[in-house]
């Protein structure tokens, strides 16, 4: 991904005719390759937290697709989205049953049991206070829904809203804030 490294090497072989193997270790192009080399490794640091931070959006994303996708691409009514939010929102419901079922009495919760349950929490708050998904009333929406394959940078051209528990839809904007 990150190419200082590669870059910098190849200026210092330019340099060195060709050698990079001979260099002193204190001498500035042995300091150079280092820092490139730390900077490449920030930056991949930096671009896999972000992947990490991003995925579960991509997640409802997909899985919001694929329900329309059942539905022919048409754009379907409030009620039924409202329906299919509930399920995404009670996803994890069975796997945190079992996970609580295979513990021993009186042990306390396992980390993937504490997990589960602020997962849940935390979708079930936000299904009240207003679920992030993009807008699937409108027609032309549905269609540029149809065409994402699964990259961020697409996501941008959805129109995307928040609907609450009580049926409310309010306009949202991409990227979501505080999800």
């Amino acid at each position: 991904m990150a190419k200082t490294l590669e870059k910098t090497r190849k200026q210092i072989a330019k340099k060195r005719n060709g050698t990079v193997a001979a260099l002193h270790e204190k001498s500035r192009d042995s300091r150079r390759l280092h820092r490139a080399q730390v900077r490449d490794d920030r930056l991949e640091r930096i671009a896999e937290s972000r992947r990490k931070k991003d995925q579960p959006l991509l997640a409802r994303v997909s899985f919001f697709q694929e329900f329309v996708r059942e539905h022919g691409n048409k754009p379907v009514g409030l009620e039924l989205v409202q329906s299919k939010i509930n399920e995404f929102v009670h996803q994890y419901d069975e796997e945190y049953e079992e996970v609580k079922k295979a513990r021993r009495p009186g042990r306390p919760p396992s980390s993937k049991e504490d997990l589960l349950k602020m997962k849940i929490s935390a979708l079930e708050k936000e299904q009240r206070d207003g679920f992030y998904i993009p807008d699937l009333t409108s027609e032309d929406n549905i269609q540029l829904l149809g065409r994402w394959e699964g990259s961020w940078s697409y996501l941008t051209n959805l129109s995307w809203v928040k609907i609450s528990s009580k049926g409310n839809v309010k306009p949202s904007s991409f990227p979501p804030q505080g999800l």
